[in-house]
């Protein structure tokens, strides 16, 4: 497997510079593979109307405080892939303040469950991911695309994910790579429980959002595909300002996810 990926993403790289070459300093990202998109997208709302809403939809009726814990201690967990990301962009102010999240969530606040870190001045910061610091290097988005289930990418986000998972996610690799150096305990099934609650927790917070702009969308997958590209700019910015029409939340949750 790891063969497989390192395959995958020597190719993207090599396809994500030769898109840089070729159209240079231009901002607009290129949908160069429409029509598989499309195709996919088509899907996703398949699968989105049998499995995920639903699913969402019965997340919500859990009681609030447990919905709020769990979100919280996913928002803990985030800070293993965001720290190093922090160090890597040269934000070393970010990552002591995460670091320091994390180890009081981690303890005190019971796994992220609560956040006594907040109240002792360790304010929450934006999450960082292998995509964003590529982008805050300077490396152009490449061609948009829509992956099964997990929706909306660029190529330099895929490129960022396949870090992520090639040693970049400490908890990967804790879980899935069960590295020696790491504790035991956890399990893969731990993992990818972790990933599937993120998205859940994701597409409840934004069910309404999602209803309105299928609702009022005259083309449904460009809208998506402009949020997207909208709220990774904004990221990687580090702008203040929501994306239009959703939750402040995190659309790589679906996508590094």
């Amino acid at each position: 497997m790891n063969r497989i990926l390192t395959t995958f993403f020597t190719i993207l790289l090599i396809q994500l510079m030769v898109v840089n070459k070729s159209y240079g300093n231009e901002d607009e990202v290129k949908d160069c593979f429409e029509k598989l998109n499309r195709a996919t997208f088509a899907l996703n709302r398949g699968l989105d109307k049998v499995i995920f809403k639903p699913v969402s939809k019965g997340y919500r009726k859990i009681p609030s405080p447990i919905r709020t814990g769990t979100g919280k201690a996913l928002n803990n967990l985030s800070n293993l892939i965001t720290i190093p990301n922090n160090i890597l962009q040269g934000d070393l102010g970010s990552a002591a303040n995460n670091s320091a999240r994390l180890i009081i969530n981690t303890t005190i606040g019971i796994l992220g469950i609560f956040d006594p870190a907040n109240s002792l001045g360790f304010e929450k910061r934006e999450k960082e991911d292998f995509g964003q610091t590529l982008g805050v290097m300077g490396v152009k988005e490449g061609c948009y695309f829509v992956l099964p289930v997990l929706g909306p990418s660029t190529v330099r986000d895929s490129v960022g994910s396949l870090i992520s998972m090639n040693g970049g996610d400490t908890w990967h690799n804790i879980t899935v790579r069960d590295d020696e150096e790491y504790v035991k305990e956890f399990k893969e099934s731990d993992y990818w429980t972790s990933r599937a609650l993120e998205g859940v927790d994701f597409r409840a917070k934004n069910l309404e959002a999602f209803e309105s702009m299928e609702n009022n969308s005259i083309d449904l997958y460009a809208t998506v595909r402009s949020l997207y590209l909208q709220d990774r700019k904004k990221k990687i910015k580090n702008s203040k300002s929501n994306t239009e029409a959703m939750d402040d939340g995190d659309w790589n949750t679906l996508e590094n996810q």
